[in-house]
């Protein structure tokens, strides 16, 4: 077991040490974005980190259920006799 949590950690840590900016956006955003960097506004960083926000909340949300689902089942298997 601590194997598998050991290697999940090692490719965690190996997919996020290559971590890359990307700009998300629709397009709609994208044409006021860019319309405003045009007249010298710096508005665009606030918008693309409102819509990375946005994005990163259902990853945490299916993370935190995945927590959760991993100590139930953990839990019962412990309380459960094998024999």
């Amino acid at each position: 077991m601590k194997k598998v949590i050991y290697l999940m950690l090692f490719v965690l840590m190996l997919s996020s040490s290559n971590v890359t900016v990307v700009s998300a956006q629709c397009a709609m955003c994208t044409i006021s974005a860019e319309q405003g960097a045009k007249n010298g506004n710096t508005q665009t960083k606030g918008l693309n980190s409102g819509v990375l926000y946005l994005l990163a909340i259902p990853y945490v949300m299916i993370a935190a259920l995945g927590i959760l689902w991993y100590k139930k089942y953990r839990n019962q298997s412990r309380t459960t006799p094998t024999s």
